[in-house]
């Protein structure tokens, strides 16, 4: 009998009527808030806590928007900490507005007829914001009449109704509860918010969203959302086309891979789900009925599209709504996989007979794509068949046991893979991972400059042929195997050069990958600052037992380190990391660990990838050269007082 055996049955000795516990919705939310909203974060990723808190509240308001009532709203972030939003819909009904902010299941969608094709249909959303939230409140503005009530925590303290002459709607304020390890150091970001409130006013043309003073609004919905994402012109003119239920917009870009943006009743699904599949399928299927051959495959590569679908009490595969389940338009009504099949088949087929000239150019796209993958189909077969056999034993990956793409797994979010270069830093790396959500690549020191090359040079390389068996998308997103890819390199010029060069791998041949916000790097330490003098104690400092009484600070910017020589006294004795090589083990389990430190990579709807590329990893221009020297730093390495190496 081992030592858990004993301590599972002295559990169960202990157990009886006292151990069962009944929670109120309120504490339920905030003993588990991922069941509800996903993940907790501090705003720095799309999908922190604080974002669905937001989205929760604006879908309600939307909601109104698309029964017709209110075509503005008013979202309003003070300090990037406190939210208010305001629509000019019906108002909640005010006999029920308590129930409706604060007990679950309760709401105003289970009956159809309200809302047919809602995005939140049960009962939780703005309940979770309320539980979630340090400070809440609600006006509920009805003819002449405000009811008022205020929140702290999901408990209420206020509750008053009184008359008004402002206009019929909703009011909604609420701030985050960073107290009790919930949202702690959070901050809205501006760049988030703004993309999210854009993305909601694509799917509801004529809808005016005013964020912080500045009007948010979309003439031409998806046709406008493509125009704003593409970072490659178009081949031809977007192709915008719509039904009762259904809006489609595509084109084709110089670009490899496929890039779709999916929605469901106004909801992003940004893991896609039955609806993208369904349009990926029939899309490729109608253009090569209409040309009478070509593969799909060459069909789709290029391809930039968007798809949104309103669907009668739609099943998403969790409570933050990202990827779609149902198969069905309606509980009694057609399969999403037909509804979208035969819309693509007769509008699509129909807008190609008329315009001759946009399907002369979509085939002369196809035609290039398959000229390409014959040229290297040779190649592709070596590659896929060496690749194969590393995986087997591929001594540049250290695989971890969750992948993003395990459909059922609860952390799947959680995976993520580290691209370091050379043996020291992924050793150091490796050994101080989480084994289950964590893998490691190896680099050979600096990857191949691949601006300009063709995709081939994807299966003639080796290292770039096992990172693309590694991470799994040959075929696309649908299979990638980690959520977050993360760029591990030194702080030092090689390191930029070898960040810059990965990066450029995956724009040039993966633009999704990027633009799907799936590509980090890795923030580490440029310095470590403690003091054995100084007896402190404070859990915000890292200490180490094995090695004194003392305070060790790890900083990332020189303003850091000013400060925390400044906390901690004289004398410090100051490391400066040049490699992440030097960095032991036990520290770096700190540094990939719940405060792991990262930087997405993005791009912005100005940013054009082919000129960038071009400008910063083409020819030596004289262009770049004059930039590099306008912009060179040059810092003299000399060791200050009180450091060593």
């Amino acid at each position: 009998m081992n030592e858990e055996d004993i301590i599972i049955r002295q559990e169960n000795v202990n157990y009886d009527d006292d151990n069962i516990k009944t929670l109120t919705g309120t504490e339920h939310i905030r003993l588990r808030p991922g069941m509800y909203i996903g993940r907790l974060g501090d705003g720095t990723f799309p999908e922190d806590g604080i974002y669905v808190l937001l989205k929760e509240v604006i879908d309600n308001s939307i909601d109104e928007f698309k029964m017709k009532a209110g075509d503005r709203i008013e979202i309003n972030i003070e300090d990037n900490l406190r939210v208010s939003v305001r629509d000019y819909g019906r108002g909640i009904p005010q006999g029920k507005m308590i129930e409706a902010v604060s007990v679950l299941n309760t709401g105003g969608k289970y009956d159809s007829k309200a809302f047919k094709k809602s995005i939140g249909l049960n009962g939780v959303g703005v309940k979770a914001v309320n539980a979630l939230s340090k400070h809440f409140e609600v006006h509920s503005f009805r003819d002449g009449m405000v009811r008022k009530a205020s929140f702290e925590r999901g408990k209420l303290l206020s509750d008053v109704t009184e008359k008004t002459e402002d206009e019929n709607g909703t009011y909604i304020f609420f701030e985050p509860d960073a107290d009790d390890k919930l949202f702690k150091g959070y901050r809205f970001h501006d760049d988030i918010v703004e993309n999210m409130l854009r993305n909601y006013t694509y799917l509801n043309t004529g809808l005016a969203i005013m964020y912080n003073g500045r009007r948010i609004l979309s003439r031409h919905g998806l046709e406008d959302l493509l125009k704003d994402r593409m970072t490659n012109d178009p081949l031809y003119p977007i192709v915008h086309l719509k039904g009762e239920d259904i809006e489609v917009a595509f084109t084709h870009a110089n670009q490899y891979g496929e890039e779709y943006y999916s929605f469901v009743n106004g909801q992003h699904t940004t893991q896609g789900g039955t609806h993208q599949s369904a349009f990926k399928e029939h899309i490729a299927k109608t253009i090569k009925e209409f040309f009478g051959k070509y593969e799909y495959g060459d069909i789709r590569t290029g391809i930039v599209a968007a798809i949104a679908l309103n669907v009668e009490e739609p099943v998403f595969e969790s409570q933050t709504k990202i990827k779609l389940g149902s198969t069905q338009m309606a509980p009694d009504g057609d399969s999403i996989n037909k509804y979208v099949g035969d819309f693509i088949k007769q509008q699509v087929d129909n807008y190609l007979h008329i315009h001759q000239d946009v399907a002369e150019v979509i085939e002369n796209k196809v035609k290039e794509n398959e000229r390409e993958r014959k040229a290297m189909a040779g190649v592709t077969k070596l590659a896929r068949e060496r690749a194969k056999k590393a995986n087997l034993h591929n001594r540049k990956l250290r695989d971890c046991r969750i992948h993003y793409s395990d459909a059922k797994n609860e952390r799947k979010e959680e995976s993520c893979i580290f691209i370091t270069e050379g043996d020291s830093a992924s050793g150091s790396i490796t050994k101080s991972r989480d084994v289950n959500t964590q893998a490691v690549f190896s680099l050979r020191g600096k990857p191949l400059n691949s601006f300009g090359l063709t995709k081939k040079i994807v299966y003639e390389n080796e290292e770039f042929n096992l990172l693309q068996a590694a991470l799994d998308i040959e075929e696309g997103l649908d299979t990638l195997r980690y959520n977050k890819v993360i760029v591990a390199t030194d702080a030092d010029v090689d390191g930029m050069h070898i960040r810059l060069l990965i990066i450029t791998f995956f724009l040039q041949f993966f633009p999704e990958l990027v633009k799907k916000g799936h590509v980090y790097v890795l923030q580490t330490p440029l310095f470590r600052v403690r003091n054995k003098r100084t007896k402190i104690r404070n859990k915000e400092m890292r200490e180490d037992g094995k090695k004194g009484d003392f305070v060790t600070r790890y900083c990332y910017s020189e303003d850091e380190r000013s400060k925390a020589i400044e906390e901690l006294g004289p004398d410090p004795e100051i490391t400066r990391f040049k490699g992440l090589g030097e960095i032991s083990p036990e520290e770096f389990a700190g540094f990939i660990g719940p405060d792991i430190r990262l930087e997405q990579v993005t791009l912005h709807k100005n940013d054009q990838v082919q000129k960038l590329l071009e400008y910063y990893m083409g020819k030596n221009t004289m262009e770049r050269q004059n930039f590099i020297i306008d912009n060179l730093v040059i810092e003299e390495d000399r060791p200050e007082e009180g450091e060593y190496e």
